[in-house]
């Protein structure tokens, strides 16, 4: 709900990438290109966790649920920029645009939850491997994800619910390609300082402490390895965790990125530009990063390609 008297529009004018409109072509064909190339791998891995039950375990349970956030990170916002770029119309309702913001950030925050589940994951095979079952259990899992989907939402409603209460007068231009909420913040015209320290305090509390449990699972992880006397043994235990490590650094190191840009760069469409492989980027890569380094993945969709090429 949009409180009355508080805009004196109805829309957000998003400014994309470029002030080059010749420009708009090369990205309308670069980003549906990497678009679909999300949507068919992470489906493509979905498809392969489920219909092979060789894949019906705790970890890639994980990556099932992780492939299908990636695939709704994406689908939030590329559509309508694509859409932005073939009808040359950069507008997007005030209602829609706080819709976007608010999957946008669930989903993300959702993403960050699921890679500090995997992390335990890989921190009890390595380091409990007698317990595994036992400490993975279906019961357990299901137990994260409730979790994992509880604390996005709350993270989601709350900080979208603040925008809720802001006036905004005069400048409608948001510099990005969607709606980001520390863009939205900045075309406020009312007091954001208590929306800031929110804002921070939430993301500081839901972001700092997965990220520690995730370090600390790689610490424990790390120091069972190097117990381990052969080298062959080691690599075996490494090569259990690669994929995840992987991910886990291009998704931080991407979204650090974002934060360096954004407070150094001072132009927006370097910031922008950077944002895309945070918001983009990084879903395409994570099924190549799982399918390349995984054997049993490669397996089950040379099991699923050769079932449909049969039927």
């Amino acid at each position: 709900m949009v409180p009355e008297n508080q805009t004196q529009f109805t829309e957000f004018i998003l400014l994309l990438f470029s002030e080059n409109p010749d420009q708009e072509g090369l990205l309308f064909g670069l980003f549906l290109c990497m678009y679909l190339v999300t949507i068919v791998g992470n489906l493509l891995i979905m498809l392969a966790v489920g219909y092979d039950s060789h894949l019906h375990t705790p970890m890639y349970f994980l990556i099932f649920n992780l492939s299908f956030v990636d695939t709704c990170v994406v689908t939030t916002t590329v559509p309508k920029m694509l859409a932005s770029f073939m009808t040359l119309n950069k507008a997007i309702p005030y209602a829609d645009c706080l819709t976007q913001m608010f999957f946008f950030i669930f989903f993300a925050a959702l993403d960050h939850f699921l890679l500090t589940a995997m992390a335990y994951d890989r921190f009890v095979a390595i380091c409990h491997p007698l317990h595994y079952a036992v400490m993975m259990s279906s019961w357990f899992c299901g137990f994260l994800m409730i979790l994992s989907w509880s604390l996005a939402f709350l993270d989601a409603f709350l900080l979208s619910l603040m925008v809720t209460h802001l006036s905004f007068c005069t400048n409608n231009q948001i510099h990005h390609f969607f709606c980001d909420l520390p863009e939205i913040m900045k075309l406020s015209c009312s007091d954001t300082l208590i929306n800031y320290i929110l804002m921070y305090f939430i993301s500081g509390l839901l972001g700092v402490i997965p990220v520690m449990g995730i370090l600390y699972s790689y610490i424990q992880i790390f120091s069972s390895i190097m117990k381990i006397p052969s080298t062959q043994g080691k690599y075996k235990a490494f090569s259990t965790c690669g994929s995840h490590l992987c991910v886990v650094s291009l998704f931080y190191g991407s979204g650090f990125g974002v934060y360096l840009t954004s407070s150094f760069t001072d132009t927006f469409w370097k910031s922008t530009a950077v944002s895309a492989i945070y918001a983009v980027v990084t879903p395409m890569l994570n099924p190549f990063i799982y399918t390349l380094r995984n054997k049993d993945i490669k397996a089950a969709l040379r099991r699923l390609m050769s079932r449909k090429s049969s039927y």
